[in-house]
């Protein structure tokens, strides 16, 4: 037996019935124990595929952190058409996250604030899960700090030794808001402290797993400076621009908007590509850059990819919408590809600031 994308989004639909978290882990459930039926989606056009961070990736779409935190479903995800999916964020030590309610689906504003505060089974459980896959889509690994660590630099480093052998990358997530303190790491001292210290795991260990930073959305042009000086320096691969935002937009109409955490979905596409693009116009063609934020159509992820990115990932628009997304947007943006004249994703990287 085979589960049709079609009737898959059936069931999504009628999830967003129930409470945001009871759907999502409903979600995680069914995902878990259907894995087996799903079919692949189908093969992806060769004009989407794109070859960076020593991976080719059939398509520049990926699935964010924060969908699957324990990495229950990576590969059941990947069957849904996605060029990549990101697990996380998980910490060394379970931990229960913030009380709840926690999660608020913004309908009015196609948006989502959530300060779950990284609820995960912890590192260990993720690293069982991710011993017994057989599948070789690609799947990186968000990881963070506990909220009570005392040292919350040594927490990511014995993360990363326990992760990364599982993973094709690893995400540094330093940008959440809903930890307190922990977006001060993104300040220039601090980072240079964590990259170093995480570099030097991967050369210890002799791996070679790229390292990307995922960074808030709400930092000054300053921050911006310092933090592409220092992951320039640091010899990681790549930045994931952006995370969440604290910011509460006036346009926002829905009556959950000033519940606080971090705010994702359309209100945060422009101020999330403002800075994909400042952060290329920093470090150039010296990083991979993932773009993320408020991406719902295949024109969104172009307009990204325009901006600077290599690849692109969403999260909330898939909550509205359900799996079906992922083939409509890449047929709006191999469309949008076409109407340019640009025969290959890779042409269309940074294009904005080319001309």
């Amino acid at each position: 037996m085979k589960i049709p994308i079609s009737l898959a989004s059936l069931g999504a639909a009628a999830l967003r019935l129930l409470p945001p978290e009871t759907a999502h882990q409903a979600t995680l459930s069914l995902l878990s124990a259907f894995d087996p039926f799903l079919p692949n989606a189908a093969a992806d056009d060769s004009r989407l595929a794109i070859e960076v961070l020593g991976f080719r990736f059939t398509n520049p779409i990926g699935l964010a952190a924060g969908f699957d935190k324990d990495g229950r479903v990576p590969d059941a995800m990947a069957k849904f058409g996605f060029g990549f999916v990101e697990c996380g964020t998980v910490t060394p030590r379970p931990q229960v996250g913030n009380p709840r309610p926690r999660l608020f689906r913004l309908a009015d504003d196609r948006a989502v604030i959530n300060r779950m505060g990284f609820n995960n089974e912890g590192m260990e459980a993720m690293a069982r899960r991710l011993s017994r896959r057989t599948n070789k889509s690609i799947v990186g690994i968000n990881i963070g700090a506990n909220k009570d660590s005392e040292n919350r630099s040594a927490d990511y480093r014995e993360a990363f030794a326990r992760l990364a052998p599982f993973a094709s990358y690893v995400t540094v997530n330093v940008s959440s808001p809903n930890t307190p303190g922990l977006r001060g790491l993104q300040n220039r001292s601090e980072l240079e402290h964590l990259l170093a210290l995480l570099t030097e795991a991967r050369h210890q260990a002799g791996l070679r797993v790229p390292l990307l930073l995922k960074i808030a959305p709400d930092i000054d042009p300053n921050t911006a400076d310092d933090i592409a000086a220092v992951t320039l320096a640091s010899g990681i691969e790549g930045l994931i621009v952006s995370n969440t935002t604290i910011a509460r937009p006036a346009s926002l109409k829905s009556p959950a908007a000033q519940q606080s955490g971090g705010l994702s979905g359309a209100p945060l596409f422009s101020p999330s590509t403002a800075l994909l693009r400042a952060m290329r116009q920093r470090v150039g063609t010296r990083l991979v850059l993932v773009g993320a934020g408020g991406v719902a159509s295949g024109a969104d992820v172009y307009a990204k990819i325009r901006a600077g990115a290599s690849l692109v990932q969403l999260y909330t628009a898939l909550a509205f919408e359900g799996p079906g997304l992922i083939a409509r947007l890449k047929r709006e943006l191999l469309a949008c590809l076409m109407r340019d004249g640009i025969a290959h994703l890779g042409d269309a990287v940074g294009a904005d600031l080319n001309t």
